[in-house]
C-alpha cells in the first residue's frame, strides 16, 4: 500500500529544522505540506527540500483537502513541532497494512507520554480524557476502549477518510474523525506514543475555546446520528 504524509504547519521553522531530517521519506510516495500561512521561513524550507505545498489552508480544511489531493492509499497527519515522534510513522503504516482502517497515536496508553505528565495541573489531558470517555459511551460499540480520541497524529485509509464526510471546523475535526469512524464501524487501533515537548513556535489552540468547540461537536454528532 502507498502512503502520503500530510505535514501541518504554521510558523514551525524551528521544529522543522530538527524534526524533518528524522522523517524516513522512503515510507511515502509523496509529502504534502498544508500550511496555515507561515512567514518565518517554513515555506522556503519546504521548497528547499522538495516538499509539495498547499498554502493558506485553515486547520480543519487540511483534513478535507487531504481526502481530495492525496494519492496514497494511506494518509498520515503529522506536525513537526516536537510533540509528535517521527519514529512512530512506520508503526502507523504497518497497522494499516495489517488490516486497520484508522490508527491513532495515543498519549494515554501504557508506555505512552503526554506533554503534561510533568505538570501538576494537567488541564488539557483531563479534558481529553473526559471527551474521550464521552465518545466511547455514546459511539463505541466495538468493545475496545479508545484511549485518545482527540490526538491529531494518526493514519487512516484514504477511502475510509472520504467516507467520513468531515465538516467540523478547526481543532474539533480530529474528534469528529474518531466519532465518525466509530459510527461507520471502521477498525480503529491505537499505538502508544511519546509526546515530546514543543520546539519553538507557540501553541495554536486555546484551551477554553477549543473545549467549547469539542463540546459543540459532541452534541452535534449525537444529534445527527449517522445522517451525514
Amino acid at each position: 500500500m502507498t502512503a502520503t504524509l500530510i505535514i501541518l504547519t504554521k510558523n514551525e521553522i524551528e521544529g522543522l529544522k530538527q524534526i524533518f531530517p528524522k522523517i524516513d521519506r522512503t515510507l511515502f510516495m509523496e509529502l504534502i505540506a498544508c500550511d496555515g500561512g507561515s512567514g518565518d521561513g517554513t515555506l522556503e524550507f519546504y521548497k528547499e527540500h522538495g516538499v509539495q505545498i498547499q498554502p493558506e489552508v485553515k486547520y480543519g480544511d487540511v483534513f478535507r483537502a487531504a481526502a481530495q489531493i492525496a494519492k496514497g492509499e494511506i494518509i498520515i497527519f503529522f506536525r513537526p513541532d516536537g510533540n509528535e515522534d517521527p519514529r512512530d510513522l512506520p508503526k502507523l503504516i504497518q497497522y494499516i497494512k495489517d488490516g486497520a482502517d484508522h490508527v491513532i497515536a495515543s498519549r494515554f496508553m501504557m508506555g505512552s507520554r503526554n506533554e503534561e505528565d510533568d505538570s501538576i495541573l494537567k488541564i488539557r489531558a483531563w479534558a481529553n480524557r473526559m471527551f474521550t470517555l464521552l465518545a466511547n459511551i455514546f459511539f463505541n460499540r466495538t468493545g475496545i476502549y479508545i484511549t485518545d480520541t482527540i490526538n491529531g497524529y494518526r493514519a487512516v485509509r484514504a477511502d475510509k477518510l472520504r467516507e467520513m464526510k468531515l465538516d467540523a471546523p478547526g481543532f474539533s475535526i480530529e474528534y469528529q474523525m474518531t466519532i465518525r469512524s466509530l459510527k461507520l464501524g471502521h477498525k480503529i487501533r491505537e499505538i502508544p506514543t511519546i509526546e515530546g515537548n514543543r520546539i519553538g513556535g507557540r501553541v495554536k489552540a486555546s484551551s477554553i475555546p477549543v473545549g467549547m468547540e469539542m463540546l459543540r461537536r459532541l452534541i452535534t454528532e449525537i444529534a445527527i446520528g449517522k445522517n451525514f
